[in-house]
């Protein structure tokens, strides 16, 4: 698993030849090389001797390519045919591309299940029917309900084709299950000629599907098995990761079909699928009764995977120069995918041994089948270059709890890759939570962001008697959005009706059970007002059994009988030690890679796209890695993703997992932005010490005043009108000084949780002065309802010259912008600190 091996003693010995060796002249050889020249030249001479036409010489070329051509034809035929005779599978993978290949021909575990397609191919008119039915009877009635323009919303035809599912593949899972379940990975493809038309009437509006491709594994588990027909109490289906999608539009809809809105939609509807069927979604079929099958729709995660992403060694050089004739280095990055969760390092600038020190923590459901998978790539204008990639099972990783070493790279000739992979089992009480904050350090400091000591699980269920909203008499479109510090989740919306049933999960990652709380608030999505809210602090679950709260809790600011049923379990993220003799292999599997580099198909950029759907529970935040003696440098490069569960759109810690996007070569991905690392800005420990040692410097015996750093002054307000925030940068005084010439301040903004690069403002660089004057506007799209549960984050920098090292952190300070004052607007001086919190204003 580790770097190959320098060459031995012998090897050495074997190569030295003796001083007379290079020196020696092979005659034969060199008369034979002159008589091949003087043989190729001749006819060129003689034609030009003769006066005949060069085309001569291009025809004779052209019979010599032919001659040679058709020998090596025969010669291959008849290679294969001897191959075909010694080794059958061998001469197949030979003859075809491995990409093309059934899942069966790759794992000898997977299996054929010709008896199952010719089930279904006789089923599938019955399929069809279920499927028309299902489209005319409850997607029909959804699609006219959800707004008054859809109200002639139809489907004209519905036909799904001739060419039924079809399943290339089925493995059959036997170790590392509970004995009262059976798990199947099905290798589903599905090609078919379907017509699929719908209209809108009251705008004379056609479209349509004329064709549909989707490939991917579906896995099924039935569970549990009971002694009681049917023998299966629930059967739950869903997709390990995204699917293959390729549609063919018609009508109004072929507007998609245009190159760069084709991969745009396709990407839509995956995000919609995703939202339903990809894990950690799944559809639940009860086979008995609801009681038996109740902990299935509360499915927890089987542990949580903390991965720190080291550092590289040994890279391939991809940069070149001069039209290939120089060769440079790389600039590398790594993307890194557990199941549907996909997380992208920052990108290390003309390095081939890189060093990235973060961290991630990804959710893992089901380990039989889900690897670990790592991907490196160089950064580039155009194209990204394949660096390396690397696949581990996780079922060793549970095995062995914690793994740190070397790994070699795939499917390149040279490079390594430095992980730690811890594997967190999920405990269910409070035994063990004071020494997991103190290894994370989660015990001392006051920040909310952080390595994560517990896993917050939540079960919507539904709500009852929500009040009418704005106009009475009238039923809301009700959705509840849940926020733990700056990680914030959205359910689905329920159109018209005051006793919605969601049933939904979702994950939180906990820094400190002990100081944060959980805030909901129902809302009315069609006339954005609050229906109700309520806070339950998380340390309310550290007393009760298994650390576990299932109830309705009474909504406030909402009716006098107003309700909300959820289910919350904490579960405290616990490293298991295992003693171990200093001899002991670690057995943690890579796996090779079964599909070429060319057969991948999916991008994986995070387009990255969380959903707002099922969880935090996807991607975690990336930190240094504690306890390292490198830590990451201070960068302006915007994290990226999503700050709810996923999202990709602000993966802050934590990120859903569906919002991202689908693995493959990052080449087809729009958005090249790093998975949102703590380690920047106010997460990175190292800009606050340095800011922390300078202040040191400075005090040097003498009292510092009550702002050391300064202050800035700014103006805030929400435009209802525009339905923007807007900040207004006026000046700063009193900063401190990063050189003998003063210091080039600028100001830099997040409206967090969103530390997107697209959500940055910056203002201009004010050169060599301590007192700046900015007066500069910028502004935010963002609703006053949810701008009151964000925190504006304003961090003054030094800008330096070019290649310059005067660059860092000069202060900072995070505004709370839940004040009922927000729509007035406030212009106020504010204290500026090393980390930005407990700022003190200044009238």
């Amino acid at each position: 698993m580790s770097g190959s091996r320098a060459p031995g003693p012998e090897a050495g010995a074997s190569g030295a030849e003796p001083p007379g060796a290079a020196l020696s002249v092979d005659v034969a050889g060199l008369l034979a090389q002159l008589a091949r020249s003087f043989a190729l030249l001749l006819p060129v001479y003689a034609l030009g001797y003769l006066g005949l036409s060069f085309s001569w010489v291009l025809l004779a070329l052209g019979l010599l390519v032919w001659c040679r051509r058709s020998r090596g034809l025969k010669a291959t035929r008849l290679c294969r045919a001897l191959a075909l005779l010694e080794d059958e599978e061998r001469a197949v993978r030979l003859g075809v591309r491995a990409c093309d290949l059934p899942a069966w021909v790759h794992f000898p575990d997977t299996e054929r299940a010709e008896w199952l397609n010719k089930t279904v191919k006789h089923m599938w008119p019955f399929i069809c029917q279920f499927i028309e039915k299902l489209f005319r009877e409850t997607i029909e009635p959804a699609v006219r309900g959800a707004h008054t323009h859809l109200s002639t919303f139809s489907f004209t035809r519905v036909d799904m084709g001739q060419q039924p599912l079809r399943i290339n593949g089925v493995k059959v899972y036997t170790e590392n299950v509970d004995k009262r379940q059976i798990i199947l990975d099905l290798q589903i493809s599905f090609v078919g000629n379907c017509e699929i038309d719908l209209e809108i009437k009251r705008y004379f509006c056609r479209a349509g599907v004329q064709s549909i491709q989707i490939h991917g594994t579906m896995r099924v588990i039935l569970e549990p098995l009971i002694g009681d027909m049917p023998l299966v109490g629930a059967l739950s289906v869903f997709f390990l990761r995204k699917p293959l999608l390729e549609i063919n539009w018609t009508g109004l809809t072929n507007l998609l079909d245009i190159p760069g809105l084709n991969g745009l939609s396709d990407t839509i509807i995956l995000d919609i699928i995703s939202n339903y069927l990809v894990l950690p979604n799944r559809i639940t079929v009860p086979l008995v009764s609801e009681v038996q099958i109740a902990q299935l729709r509360f499915p927890v995660p089987k542990g949580v995977l903390r991965i720190h992403f080291i550092e590289a060694q040994d890279l391939q050089g991809k940069d070149t120069y001069l039209k290939g004739l120089v060769k440079g280095k790389s600039d590398p990055y790594g993307v890194i995918r557990v199941g549907n969760q996909i997380f992208q390092s920052k990108v290390i600038k003309e390095n081939l041994s890189p060093k990235w020190n973060e961290v991630y923590e990804a959710l893992v459901y089901e380990h039989p089948g889900q690897e670990l998978e790592i991907e490196l790539f160089d950064e580039d204008p155009d194209k990204d270059d394949f660096l390396g990639s690397l696949m581990i099972d996780l079922i060793e990783v549970e095995k062995e709890r914690l793994l740190d070493e070397w790994f070699t790279l795939d499917e390149v000739p040279r490079g390594k890759l430095h992980l730690k992979l811890e594997w967190l089992t999920l405990m269910p009480d409070a035994s063990n939570l004071e020494q997991v904050l103190t290894d994370i350090r989660a015990d001392k400091d006051q920040a909310n962001d952080g390595l994560s000591s517990s896993l917050l699980i939540l079960y919507l269920d539904s709500a009852r008697n929500l009040p009418s909203g704005k106009k009475i008499n009238s039923n809301p479109n009700p959705l509840v959005q849940m926020s733990v510090g700056h990680k914030a989740q959205e359910s689905k919306i329920r159109y018209k009706t005051n006793e919605p049933v969601w049933e939904e999960n979702f994950t939180f990652f906990i820094h400190n059970p002990k100081r944060q709380e959980l805030e909901v608030e129902v809302r009315d999505e069609q006339h954005q007002c609050s229906l109700g809210n309520l806070r339950i602090p998380l340390s309310q679950l550290l007393a009760r059994e298994d650390m576990t709260l299932n109830q309705r809790f009474q909504l406030s600011n909402s009716g006098p009988n107003s309700s909300l049923k959820m289910k919350l379990a904490l579960r405290v993220l616990h490293l298991e030690k295992q003693e171990r003799p200093p001899d002991h292999q670690h057995s943690a599997q890579v796996k090779r890679p079964s599909v070429s580099k060319e057969g991948r198909k999916v991008s994986v950029r995070p387009q990255m796209s969380a959903s707002p759907g099922s969880g935090d529970s996807g991607t975690a935040p990336s930190t240094p890695v504690a306890g390292s003696g490198e830590r990451p440098g201070v960068e302006e490069r915007g994290p990226p993703v999503e700050a709810s569960l996923q999202g990709p759109r602000d993966l802050g810690r934590s990120s859903s997992s569906l919002q991202a996007g689908p693995a493959g070569s990052p080449s087809h991905v729009s958005v090249k932005e790093p998975t949102p690392s703590i380690a920047s800005d106010i997460s990175l420990p190292i800009a606050t010490q340095e800011l922390r040692q300078r202040l040191r410097q400075l005090e040097n015996g003498t009292t510092l005043g009550q702002s050391p750093l300064g202050q800035i002054q700014l103006t805030i307000r929400h435009s209802s009108q525009r339905n923007k925030l807007v900040v207004v940068v006026h000046s700063c005084r009193n900063l401190i000084a990063f050189s003998e010439d003063g210091s080039d301040p600028y100001v830099r903004l997040y409206l967090l949780p969103d530390k997107r690069r697209s959500g940055r403002r910056k203002t201009h660089v004010s050169k060599k002065t301590l007192n700046p004057v900015f007066d500069q506007s910028f502004d935010f799209s963002v609703s006053l309802p949810d701008v009151q549960r964000r925190t504006l984050d304003v961090a003054v920098k030094n800008s330096g010259g070019f290649l310059s090292k005067d660059k860092g952190l000069l202060g900072k300070v995070l505004v709370g912008l839940a004040s009922e004052e927000l729509a007035k607007g406030w212009t106020q001086w504010y204290d500026l600190t090393e980390d930005g919190t407990r700022p003190h204003v200044v009238t």
